[in-house]
């Protein structure tokens, strides 16, 4: 089931709501008790030391000291004084079950942390905005330089919950159990690396009362299989779909060829390259020609066709070209020009990564790599169709809706990996899949195999290595299915 995305905002709206069906005082009780069993599970002996900070943070720690009480370990409970009223409440039942609640300061969590296995940090979640109070900024900067593993409640402490980027003050975290949906900082960035491992807890409510203040999704690998295509035993190449790849120039020839593989690796039944120079034959089964002959004229019409990758000064044209044919196109590389904004159609699937995406909206790259949620929803409605901006992870935006993509493997940060996304999705789109479903299917499909060829190659991959995992990344996706 696919997980809901939420902002800082959306997280208070949903905390408002509970409140009025006086529910919050339950949900703050599911909260702690799920980082209780995270640290029963995860840290399974030695003694846990809980931090409490004023807000409802801190509430979440003093339920999950109660219930690690309850489960005989060895519990210390450091707290800030508080007027929030669960916090509160929460703090007397903890006391009530015999724990003293002694109060935090760097002194006593200077003398706690030498005692400490495991630390519980809930000290800041997302109501949190900038700027960190110093005395906040000592415990954290005390917690981050010692060599305790942390357990985050929500987001790792100083962290702003809507931005990738990382403060210069910030718990670094082991673990995050973050509570009811995902927050941009799990996700994105420096920000991402605080959080260590993300355990995503639901809060036992109706579903809706979060799926309405959701941002984007994020879909689980059995959602996006189900979209992959089927082909029957009637099949053959014209029925598997016709791509055509138009890019390539001196100097840029493996672009259009690593498309081409991607493509075919991805099921298309024929592959055809167009480009402005002699594409290598890096597999028989690809045909070539010269730019100078791409028109539709009396060639049997393609399904789908990618354009832009290694194409240079002709890409501009060559888009508007491809994209007046009116069928369902890849537009990447070069060809990303914004010029081009209103040109498109519903079928188009746009693939920038961050410094081609600040290019299409005049802005630093610094901008979008800070939220790319908010970037791509911008240039979906600058461009139209259904764009993927790429990254760790990719961010799909469609007309109605954004999601956050899976997987993926840092070693393909390397080149060719885009041009052999855009034969992915060209070749899904070739197959009759509408743009946003290829776009889903291809980025996951495309990051899977990634992961497959890191476990047979280690750190450094190519673009050929993850090619070649497409057919097994497939049947790993399938297999989502039957689990």
């Amino acid at each position: 089931m696919s997980e809901p995305v939420l902002l800082a905002g959306g997280v208070r709206a949903t905390d408002a709501r509970l409140e009025r069906a006086g529910l919050l005082d339950v949900t703050m009780e599911t909260a702690g008790r799920a980082v209780a069993d995270s640290v029963k599970q995860h840290f399974p002996t030695g003694r846990v030391l809980l931090l409490a900070g004023s807000g409802a943070n801190g509430g979440d720690a003093l339920v999950a000291a109660r219930h690690l009480l309850a489960l005989g370990r060895d519990v210390q409970m450091l707290a800030l004084p508080t007027k929030h009223p669960l916090t509160k409440l929460n703090r007397r039942r903890l006391s009530a079950c015999g724990l003293k609640v002694e109060p935090l300061s760097p002194a006593t969590l200077r003398r706690a942390l030498n005692a400490a296995d495991v630390v519980v940090d809930g000290l800041l979640g997302t109501g949190f905005t900038p700027p960190l109070r110093p005395a906040l900024g000592e415990l954290i900067g005390l917690l981050s330089a010692s060599a305790v593993p942390v357990l985050s409640i929500d987001l790792p402490s100083g962290l702003v919950a809507d931005s990738a980027e990382v403060p210069e003050t910030v718990v670094q975290a082991r673990r995050t159990v973050t509570l009811g949906g995902w927050k941009p900082a799990l996700l994105y960035g420096p920000a991402a690396q605080a959080a260590g491992v993300v355990e995503v807890v639901g809060l036992r409510v109706p579903h809706d009362w979060i799926d309405r203040e959701a941002l984007a999704r994020r879909l689980s690998d059995a959602e996006v299989a189900s979209k992959l295509p089927v082909r029957f035993a009637d099949a053959h190449k014209g029925t598997a779909g016709r791509v055509w790849i138009v890019g390539g120039a001196p100097g840029t020839l493996g672009a259009p060829a690593l498309a081409g593989l991607g493509a075919l690796r991805a099921g298309a039944g024929l592959v055809t390259i167009y480009s402005g120079a002699e594409v290598p034959l890096i597999t028989p089964e690809l045909m070539a020609h010269q730019m100078n002959v791409l028109n539709l004229g009396d060639k049997a019409r393609p399904d789908a066709v990618a354009v832009g990758m290694g194409l240079g000064q002709q890409a501009e044209a060559a888009a508007r070209m491809v994209l007046g044919w009116n069928i369902p196109a890849v537009v990447d590389a070069d060809a990303l020009q914004a010029n081009l904004a209103g040109v498109g159609h519903a079928q188009v699937i746009w693939t920038p990564h961050p410094g081609e995406a600040a290019r299409l909206l005049g802005v630093q790259t610094g901008e979008i790599t800070r939220d790319p949620l908010a970037a791509a929803r911008r240039l979906q409605d600058t461009f139209g169709g259904v764009v993927v901006l790429k990254g760790g992870p990719s961010t799909v935006a469609t007309s109605k809706q954004l999601y956050v993509t899976r997987g993926g493997h840092p070693g393909m940060a390397a080149a060719g990996m885009g041009d052999t996304l855009s034969g992915v999705l060209a070749a899904l789109l070739g197959q009759g899949l509408s743009a946003e479903d290829a776009a889903l299917t291809g980025v996951r499909l495309h990051a899977k195999a990634g992961e497959l060829a890191a476990e047979r190659h280690g750190y450094g991959l190519m673009a050929t290595d993850v090619s070649n995992e497409l057919g097994a990344a497939w049947l790993a996706l399938r297999g989502t299915l039957e689990s």
